[in-house]
């Protein structure tokens, strides 16, 4: 574009520069986004002939809208001036060449007068050929012709693809019926009480097929398994794993494939249904793995991973193609940042691969000038505290080497260094990212949030949260570099971590709250002071106003104040948690979607930040807290709320919510699972090992924080008595569960080992 935009090296959604997606454009993508709105726009394309072509042209495919008209001009492959006229349709206008060799050319077109159009692409074609040239509208046939087999099972073709799909179930009675319709979740909440109908109309815009079980009985405190199966690839392999279903059955009950699971047992393990399923069953039952103490939360934590594990939606469209993607929620088919980062974090707890495939789903390659990374919704950078999980974990160079480079392009735009970042405008050099999403740390109703919006203050107001996180985010890359023997970077992280502290410290700390705040500025960018509300009272009462301790760069005073608030249940501490808002502001509220609300993520920052400063119980208290709550909501409702709300204690939002609640399987595996150790943001495993038996750890760590104290969390066997040690020398520590000692490390230095060995 003529006039540079914030996002144009931060393309939301995963598209490129000026994507435009419509199912009017071939391939679904055009260029648009109001390309050609100011004379100057300009795009360039390229292009390989592998043979010559005579007499030469290019027809480009464009759209405007009906009575206005453009004027472009070609160049590089030849010099040409066209003008455009729109129809409100899609229209194509010839554009003549010359002879062509066979070579690589390149051309651009650039806008000449302000008119918005969209552009298709191009056909290049010998002039001759111009006839030959159509464009027709794909009709897709999305009803399936459905085979009833002799075995039971049904066989499906659709006209549009090449393959087949087939489906065989061990279950009797059953219909088959179909949806008329493109999305289930809607359509079905208003015909999910139709049992009668086999046919279910819809928008007719896209079909289901549906193997409907009749009321499937059970007896109390009884269970039944049920197997099924669905298959692709050609016609005679998909008939012949149907027949084979089919026979596997009967061999396995004796009649027509109905009967009990403990029938099945004599076939062979992976060939099997009772083989694949105990497989399965068995690594999923190793994910949870617990002490003892931990068997009260299991109800809750199998619902919350099975939740996580299933909440994938296909196709999610990114970069020119198609991925499966992890959602908070299946009811939104769509990229979620900061929402997956947390995902993400469950995952780890679940599966290393997933929760690694889900951080790369945000990163791109360095160098990337569309997206310096994967863009939606609020911009808090959680994908730093996914990898640093991951590291601690996997200690892989691998891992490392990969994610460094991408992340640090990730960390350049947050923190307003690199191409069209905005981040970083303001003189005070405070950050926000209001250019790019409203919201600065997922709170949605956060009551300054709210009142900046409401008063278009964008431009002028600064929150806490931005720049303490990238504060922090700063603090992880130094960690990595130092790992790769980046001096320089380090060097590069660390001033910006002193410029950002100063930024801070100078103009946000409000003592008389004890809230860091809200900054207002001038039309220069230069502060003029803290945001309060109607009454004169701090308006950043609140998680965004204690965020620097997430940070690590509060002085002794400010955090004994913020401590004081965290703890206190007269401000942030709740019975089911910390609140988004400090309950004697004067904007608190018991009926927002934040605001008089707990919710897990902003949890999850304060619970690791506790064990940064040696806070162990408090960092114990806040976990427990969160499963406790989690168990208590989950086993009265089956349910997987989205936050709680502080007047009742109940689940509220979305009921199957994969995303933002993950930090319970975090705190779970945290405190409940043998062979695991949980260190803060500060801490770098550069080696660990448990004993097969778990009755033994030997890590090798190093400190880059400043703190006196750090705790640390081990789980350990618990039919054991531990002695621990920091370099050689005993270290406090205490059992506050059976297995579960909270190590407390103090003047840690920068580096050392500690080992803990069964007495």
């Amino acid at each position: 574009y003529k006039t540079q935009r914030p996002n144009d090296n931060l393309v939301p959604d995963g598209l490129l520069r000026g994507e435009a997606r419509d199912s009017g454009f071939i391939g679904g993508s055009g260029l648009g986004k109001g390309f050609g709105k100011e004379a100057g726009d300009r795009v360039a394309y390229s292009f390989s002939l592998q043979e010559p072509m005579e007499t030469s042209a290019i027809l480009m495919r464009y759209r405007m809208e009906k009575g206005m008209t453009g004027e472009l001009v070609l160049s590089g492959i030849r010099d040409f001036a066209f003008y455009l006229k729109g129809s409100g349709d899609f229209d194509t206008t010839l554009i003549p060449l010359r002879d062509l060799q066979a070579g690589d050319y390149s051309f651009q077109l650039t806008s000449v007068s302000p008119s918005t159009l969209e552009i298709d692409g191009f056909v290049l074609f010998p002039s001759p050929e111009r006839d030959m040239i159509k464009f027709v509208k794909k009709t897709y046939h999305p009803i399936p012709k459905v085979e009833k087999q002799e075995n039971g099972s049904i066989l499906l073709k659709y006209e549009d693809i090449g393959s087949y799909y087939g489906i065989a179930w061990l279950f009797d009675p059953s219909e088959i019926r179909e949806f008329h319709t493109d999305e289930l979740d809607r359509f079905m909440r208003h015909t999910v009480h139709n049992h009668v109908s086999s046919v279910l109309k819809g928008n007719g815009n896209g079909h289901f097929t549906d193997v409907f079980l009749r009321p499937i009985d059970l007896k109390p405190q009884s269970g039944r398994i049920i197997y099924g199966m669905v298959c692709t690839g050609d016609k005679n392999g998909v008939s012949e794993k149907l027949a084979r279903f089919a026979d596997n059955a009967r061999t396995a009950n004796g009649v027509n494939g109905i009967g009990e699971s403990n029938a099945i047992e004599s076939f062979e393990a992976i060939e099997s249904f009772e083989g694949i399923y105990k497989e399965k069953r068995e690594k999923a039952a190793e994910l949870f793995r617990h002490t003892p103490e931990g068997k009260r939360y299991l109800f809750s934590q199998k619902r919350m991973a099975a939740t996580v594990l299933t909440n994938v939606v296909y196709p999610v469209y990114i970069r020119r193609g198609y991925i499966k993607h992890y959602t908070p929620g299946r009811w939104w088919d769509c990229l979620y940042t900061w929402d997956s980062g947390f995902i993400g974090l469950g995952l780890s707890t679940l599966d290393l691969e997933r929760a690694i495939d889900c951080l790369n789903a945000y990163v791109t390659d360095p160098g990337d000038v569309q997206s310096a990374f994967i863009h939606h919704g609020s911009p808090v950078p959680v994908q730093f505290y996914l990898f640093l999980e991951l590291w601690n974990r996997m200690q892989s160079k691998d891992l490392l080497q990969f994610f460094y480079p991408r992340l640090k392009q990730y960390y350049e735009f947050y923190s307003g260094k690199l191409g069209s970042s905005t981040t970083g405008r303001l003189k005070s050099n405070l950050l926000t990212t209001w250019d790019y999403f409203y919201n600065s740390g997922g709170w949605d109703d956060y009551p300054p949030q709210g009142y900046v919006h409401r008063e278009r203050l964008e431009k002028n107001v600064a929150p806490v949260i931005t720049t303490s996180q990238c504060i922090r985010i700063a603090k992880i890359m130094r960690m990595a570099a130092s790992a790769l023997g980046y001096t320089e970077d380090m060097a590069e992280y660390g001033k910006d971590i002193g410029l950002f502290t100063a930024a801070i410290q100078n103009d946000c700390w409000d003592a008389e709250s004890g809230y860091f705040s809200y900054v207002c500025h001038d039309d220069a960018g230069y502060p003029t002071g803290i945001l309060k509300d109607k009454n004169g009272v701090n308006y950043n009462m609140g998680l965004d106003g204690v965020y620097p301790l997430v940070a690590g760069i509060c002085n002794m005073e400010q955090k004994q104040k913020i401590l004081y608030s965290l703890t206190s249940d007269k401000h942030l501490w709740t019975n089911i948690g910390i609140s988004t808002v400090d309950q004697s502001a004067p904007y608190y509220r018991i009926d927002g979607y934040w605001n008089g609300a707990v919710w897990m993520p902003h949890q999850w920052f304060f619970w690791k930040t506790m064990l940064d400063i040696g806070a162990g119980d408090f960092a114990a208290k806040i976990a427990m807290t969160g499963l406790d709550l989690w168990e208590r909501e989950v086993s009265c409702s089956y349910r997987c709320f989205e936050h709680f709300i502080l007047e009742s204690g109940r689940g509220a939002g979305w009921h199957e919510f994969g995303g933002l609640s993950s930090p319970v399987l975090c705190w779970y595996e945290a405190y409940f699972k043998p062979g695991t150790v949980t260190c803060g943001f500060d801490v770098w495993i550069e080696e660990k090992e448990f004993s097969p038996s778990n009755t033994a750890l030997l890590a090798k760590l190093r400190y880059f924080g400043k703190e006196e104290s750090i705790s640390i969390i081990a789980v350990m066997n618990l039919d054991y008595k531990y002695r621990v040690k920091w370099n050689e020398s005993e270290a406090e520590y205490k059992e506050i569960l059976p297995g579960v000692l909270q190590i407390t490390l103090n003047n840690t230095g920068s580096h050392g080992v500690i080992s803990i060995d069964a007495i």
